[in-house]
C-alpha cells in the first residue's frame, strides 16, 4: 500500500501502530471478535530509524475503512488497559 497524507491508495485510513506483535495480535483479535473490516501490515523499521521505536526492527500498521474507524476505535478503547498503552492511536 501506497501512504499518501495520512489515508491509504485504497481509501483505508490508519487505525493503529505498535512495534509490539502481541498487542497488535490482541488488536487484530478484538476487531476480529467484533466483526469489524481491516488489513494489518509488517513493515521494517530501518536500522537507522531504531533509536526512535526504541530498538524495534518491525511495525505492525492496522488500517480500516473510514466508514468503520468509529466503531474499531471503540473497540480499541474496550481492549485492556496493558494493551492499550502499547498501541499508538491515529486521530483520523
Amino acid at each position: 500500500m501506497t501512504k499518501k497524507l495520512g489515508k491509504y491508495k485504497d481509501n483505508d485510513v490508519e487505525l493503529c501502530r505498535t512495534t509490539n506483535s502481541r498487542v497488535s495480535n490482541e488488536a487484530v483479535q478484538a476487531l476480529v471478535e467484533e466483526r469489524i473490516p481491516f488489513t494489518r501490515n509488517k513493515k521494517k523499521i530501518p536500522f537507522f530509524k531504531r533509536e526512535e521505536y526504541k530498538g524495534a526492527s518491525e511495525l505492525w500498521v492496522i488500517t480500516i475503512n473510514p466508514r468503520r474507524y468509529g466503531q474499531a476505535r471503540r473497540v480499541l478503547d474496550g481492549m485492556e488497559q496493558v494493551y492499550r498503552d502499547r498501541l499508538v492511536l491515529s486521530n483520523y
